[in-house]
């Protein structure tokens, strides 16, 4: 199967988590949505132009991140869950997966991109996006303190969720007055499938990113 991403991407890096986590073998398509030619070219397989985009054939597609994890859950029986069995605790990793990407993924690159100049500054924005941060810290150090990742002993989608998100946020949207959030991310730091992930997009960022 094939799937286009980029590695910058924080809903590509939760996709591609998703796949390490289940060591489910992909053929991997890189897109460069910062050139117009490689924009241009995705475009034409994907017309939305988002990544990632899952392709496991060429009669079947699959958009957005949360539907390939979703997908891989069902297409790959016998590799680790990312999604419990148990409809109540599925419910509640959903949840924490949608919340993720709403009030935290959303937020937290906006005031990124606007305190790296991708985007211009607007005050408004950036005080919804400074109060959804601090809702999710709120309720993540809380879910924290109760097991090792955010949906509690097992690790999840939603932490293929949040995981991406957090190495930008430590530039936007610091957690360091969390000591709950901050062991959980030295936890995920040192997850094998994040290293694989970080190894890929962190010297990428390094030669983009502004220098301080």
């Amino acid at each position: 199967m094939k799937l286009y991403y980029s590695p910058l991407s924080t809903y590509s890096q939760k996709a591609l988590l998703a796949f390490y986590e289940k060591g489910v073998s992909f053929e991997p398509q890189l897109v460069n949505l910062m050139s117009p030619e490689g924009k241009a070219a995705f475009e034409k397989i994907n017309p939305i132009g988002k990544v990632p985009f899952l392709k496991p054939n060429d009669a079947w597609q699959v958009p957005e991140s949360t539907s390939i994890i979703e997908y891989l859950e069902d297409k790959c029986p016998g590799t680790p869950r990312l999604i419990p069995e148990d409809r109540e605790q599925a419910r509640f990793v959903r949840f924490m997966d949608r919340m993720t990407d709403l009030y935290y993924n959303e937020p937290a690159v906006e005031l990124l991109f606007q305190k790296i100049g991708f985007r211009p500054k607007d005050e408004a924005k950036a005080e919804k996006a400074k109060k959804y941060v601090a809702i999710t810290y709120g309720y993540w150090d809380q879910a924290l303190a109760r097991g090792p990742w955010l949906c509690g002993a097992n690790f999840s989608m939603a932490d293929c969720a949040a995981i991406p998100v957090m190495y930008y946020a430590q530039m936007s949207a610091p957690f360091a007055d969390h000591p709950n959030i901050v062991a959980y991310w030295k936890r995920a730091s040192e997850r094998p499938s994040y290293q694989k992930v970080k190894a890929e997009f962190e010297p990428i960022w390094k030669d983009l990113a502004p220098k301080s």
